[in-house]
């Protein structure tokens, strides 16, 4: 179960909530679509590339019909990456530079927790992703991703601890895996965790953005530019596709990705999708199947930042998975999750994405694995949206990228 979203599936549909106005900073809603059907982007794509099928992009645009009430929780966050919802409704929050936070919903946030490892901080590295153990109300044990400075380069981690009982460290903290091989490069670590039904890890990675590590996303002896499923122990989990195959990395749950920066489980199906960054254009939105080959730098929809196309400039080829969705300009897609509260009944298990540079929270209508809608929210607060997570009131709840770091809740009026 993703534990992002547990609680609100556990504490059901009432939404009671009440603003203690010297705690929060109203704004106004704000959608970056209308009630009409046309797709919500209408700048031209950077390519002349065509679909694989109807609705791959650009699909027809929807408008939340239930009036919202948007405020900024808190605006005191570091360069927040990750956030997820604890058993008694707060929240913790990873930030970049290596400490973590503990919010109330009413904005309150607890002093730096430490005890963390070193983390390279540098270009997009830090500290990471978070994700509470099935177990956590009972064992405390944590999870956490960061990128790890391992000579001659850096690699993306993944931790465990305990947080202490006065939740001001993380106690006995220790790497459990990383994805090899380190490379000399700032960017595209991925980082993304989230649970599977059995209690075992998914763990996103990226290709680390060079020319000369990209091509590991298409190499089975290589951690970079996959979705991982490990154990609690940082082990290959059981039942991976490739544990018996010979000169390929037992935890490989998926390959072929640039750098998958969200990742969530369809409550109706019960499959993993993730979301990852493209180039210039063709960021995707993916349904993840084990073993399958997700194409980059094979294919892709988009182009190289030079304008020049990527490889030979195809999009479709036989062995490859496509995109289930994706965008040509690009929205930077990051954290996400699938709405399964019931406060806010027209979201059921819609898809909701945390964009940066397109500076929004995406809404992703999903019908039989195919997207039918799509909505821009908070368009209007001009935020590099990181992640997104439900609260246990049945609210939405994202953190914002940046020095003043904001924590939003998006609920019922």
């Amino acid at each position: 179960m993703n534990v992002k979203s547990f609680l609100a599936i556990a504490l059901g549909s009432s939404l009671i909530w009440a603003c203690n106005s010297n705690n929060h900073n109203a704004v106004k809603p704000g959608s970056g679509s209308d009630s009409s059907s046309r797709p919500v982007e209408t700048k031209p794509p950077n390519s002349d590339y065509k679909p694989a099928f109807e609705g791959q992009t650009r699909i027809k645009g929807v408008h939340t019909k239930t009036p919202l009430d948007v405020k900024i929780i808190t605006d005191s966050l570091k360069y927040p990456w990750g956030i997820v919802t604890l058993p008694d409704g707060r929240f913790l929050i990873t930030e970049k530079k290596g400490t973590m936070r503990i919010a109330t919903t009413t904005g309150q946030l607890s002093a730096p927790i430490t005890g963390l490892p070193k983390v390279d901080a540098a270009g997009q590295g830090g500290l990471l992703d978070v994700a509470i153990d099935p177990d956590f109300a009972t064992n405390r044990v944590i999870y956490f991703t960061f990128s790890q400075d391992v000579p001659p380069g850096t690699l993306t981690a993944v931790g465990k601890g305990m947080l202490s009982r006065d939740e001001k460290t993380v106690e006995g903290a220790t790497v459990i895996y990383q994805a090899t091989p380190a490379f000399d490069s700032k960017l595209h670590y991925g980082g993304r965790l989230v649970w599977d039904k059995d209690g075992n890890l998914f763990v996103s990675t990226g290709e680390r953005s060079d020319i000369k590590s990209r091509p590991q996303a298409q190499q089975l002896n290589s951690a970079l530019g996959k979705v991982l499923r490990i154990t609690k122990e940082g082990k290959p989990a059981p039942g991976n596709p490739f544990l018996s195959q010979p000169d390929a990395r037992p935890e490989i749950y998926s390959w072929g990705h640039r750098n998958v920066q969200g990742l969530a489980i369809n409550p109706v199906t019960g499959n993993l999708w993730e979301d990852e960054f493209g180039p210039l254009g063709g960021d995707e939105v993916n349904r993840i199947e084990p073993g399958k080959n997700y194409g980059w730098a094979t294919i892709t929809y988009g182009l190289e930042y030079s304008g020049k196309k990527v490889g030979d400039g195809i999009t479709q080829k036989e062995g490859l998975e496509q995109p289930v969705y994706y965008w040509d300009p690009v929205v930077s897609p990051s954290g996400c999750i699938f709405y399964t509260g019931d406060a806010i009944p027209e979201w059921k298990n819609n898809l909701f994405i945390g964009a940066l540079s397109g500076m929004h929270i995406v809404r992703l209508v999903i019908e039989n694995n195919k997207v039918t809608g799509e909505e821009r929210l908070l368009a209007d607060q001009q935020q590099r949206f990181r992640d997104v997570v439900q609260g246990a009131d049945g609210a939405l709840y994202a953190i914002s990228d940046g020095e003043k770091g904001r924590l939003f809740r998006i609920g019922k009026k």
